[in-house]
């Protein structure tokens, strides 16, 4: 399976978190920024990205405490590429949506200001 096939089959079989997200995400809703979810970007698949900011979204499940060190390597070798990533766990999209919401808006609001 492609790296592109792998992004298509992601985007079918959506988390919850991943589909709540979305659902805030899509259509410029937020700030008016375009946002890709399941982006591939070589080697890795991203979860939700704004390409015009290079700002990456991740949500981390309780897999993820298992895999501290790739979950490094992974955004080191993103942020040698220009992007900023941010991670918030499953469980926080859930229980504090507004607050994600809230620190995801911050974020673009900088990375705009970074960027003029």
């Amino acid at each position: 399976m492609t790296l592109t096939d792998n992004a298509r089959s992601l985007r079918k079989n959506q988390t919850d978190a991943e589909r709540l997200l979305w659902q805030k995400l899509r259509n410029r809703q937020l700030l008016n920024m375009k946002f890709r979810r399941q982006f591939p970007i070589e080697p890795y698949i991203a979860d939700f990205v704004c390409l015009e900011l290079k700002l990456i979204i991740e949500l981390d499940g309780s897999q993820h405490f298992d895999q501290i060190a790739y979950d490094k390597e992974r955004t080191d070798f993103l942020k040698e590429r220009g992007f900023e990533v941010c991670r918030f766990w499953n469980n926080d999209v859930f229980k504090n949506t507004e607050g994600v919401m809230e620190s995801i808006r911050l974020t673009i609001l900088k990375r705009r200001d970074e960027r003029d």
